[in-house]
């Protein structure tokens, strides 16, 4: 790897406030809140008070009496968003986009035509400045996740350069909550055993925090405080797993709460599955309590599927056991499901019912396959008379969820 600091991870900032401010000038300088149930986003003067993205709208309304809340403009976030990483690519053709609002780039093979690296990132924020109207902040390193930390550390609209020989010096000081990996429960953990700052992760033994995270987790944030990260810049990707999540604000773990949002997830992916002829075999759920704590369950089917209804119906067994496991929670703030082991979808092969336990998520079964004819009439109605067109039952007579649907797909766009 060379020792040249030159991955850019650049990241507009409070990208969907910023976007909502560049609209209505009036909001400028405000504390804003784009949502209205749920804090979808919020402008920097919104977050001065601790308002935060997934926040129920009632909490944050307590939390800033002035914050004025104020509906998505979602066509202007996907244009605006890929305008932004479009100034990237004139600069290299080696940029790595992992949401609608940041990317990584390598712009180690284009200084003889850009200059060095910092010269490039400050070109690319004036750039977006001067073209879009709006604020990004850029870090610049050796590796992609000590360039993604810095351009946490330079927000807002800021540029920080870390230099190679200096790379420790500037990461150990740092809070661990800046890592790549460490949410509110990771963070939580670490603190609980006066792991505050990256440097004090760093010198805690090895077998000490495989023990506190797991083996896993452990080994990455242990590698990366060292900033030992081998990735590359990856320009082309393959789907691994397909996802998609619901914040619920505070709702009661109930199978009134669960069983709709499950559908509507399942409903989302399996339209994203099916649109690209895949399926998956693993179906992974995520629930998020009333402490922010979170528990994942899991299960590897015998076939891979792609029909709503078996996502949902796999999904829905899984919070099942995992809300009876933990029989002391009464309130759900999040939901999520994904499907990973991913692979090709194979044609359809009808199968005789032999009565066998896991019959019920076999694609090929009468069940599935009544299913599957089912999912796909709904797809052609959507394809020609839009989304909105034709739900599933429960879905139909629901149209209420917190988070727009608008905002839902353009989170899981592919990029």
């Amino acid at each position: 790897m060379t020792a040249v600091a030159n991955i850019l991870h650049a990241d507009l900032d409070a990208f969907y406030a910023s976007v909502e401010q560049l609209l209505n000038p009036d909001l400028r300088g405000k504390p804003i809140a784009v949502g209205g149930g749920v804090v979808l986003a919020a402008s920097y003067e919104a977050k001065a008070f601790g308002v935060r993205g997934g926040m129920s709208g009632r909490k944050a309304r307590e939390l800033c009496p002035r914050l004025i809340f104020v509906d998505g403009h979602y066509d202007e976030y996907q244009r605006l968003g890929d305008a932004a990483i479009k100034v990237l690519d004139d600069f290299t053709p080696l940029v790595e986009r992992i949401s609608i609002d940041e990317a990584f780039a390598d712009v180690s093979g284009t200084a003889h035509l850009f200059g060095p690296p910092g010269a490039i990132a400050r070109a690319i924020r004036q750039r977006v400045r001067g073209e879009l109207g709006l604020p990004i902040s850029i870090g610049i390193a050796r590796t992609k996740h000590l360039a993604k930390v810095a351009s946490q550390v330079a927000k807002p609209d800021g540029l920080i350069e870390v230099d190679p020989a200096n790379e420790l010096t500037f990461l150990h000081d740092l809070p661990v909550e800046l890592m790549w990996g460490v949410g509110p429960v990771t963070r939580g953990k670490l603190e609980a055993e006066g792991i505050r700052t990256i440097g004090q992760l760093a010198n805690t033994p090895g077998h000490s925090l495989r023990g506190l995270l797991g083996e896993a987790a452990g080994d990455k944030l242990g590698a990366l405080a060292w900033n030992r990260d081998p990735r590359e810049i990856e320009t082309r990707h393959r789907a691994r797993s397909v996802g998609a999540q619901s914040a619920l604000g505070r709702r009661p773990a109930t199978e009134a709460t669960f069983r709709p949002a499950l559908l509507h997830l399942a409903d989302r992916i399996g339209s994203r599955l099916r649109a690209k002829s895949i399926a998956g075999r693993t179906i992974t759920v995520r629930i998020r309590f009333a402490d922010m704590r979170a528990i994942t369950r899991s299960v590897t089917l015998p076939a891979p599927i792609a029909a709503t209804v078996l996502l949902a119906e796999a999904a829905e067994e899984l919070v099942r056991g995992a809300l009876f496991e933990h029989r002391e929670e009464r309130v759900l703030t999040l939901l999520a499901i994904s499907v990973s082991h991913v692979e090709r979808s194979p044609e359809l092969q009808l199968e005789l019912e032999l009565g066998l336990a896991d019959e019920r998520y076999r694609p090929g079964a009468r069940r599935g396959a009544a299913r599957w004819v089912a999912d796909k009439a709904v797809d052609a109605v959507r394809s020609r008379f839009g989304r909105d067109a034709i739900a599933y039952g429960p879905l139909a007579f629901d149209r209420s969820g917190a988070v727009p649907d608008a905002f839902r797909e353009l989170a899981e766009k592919e990029l």
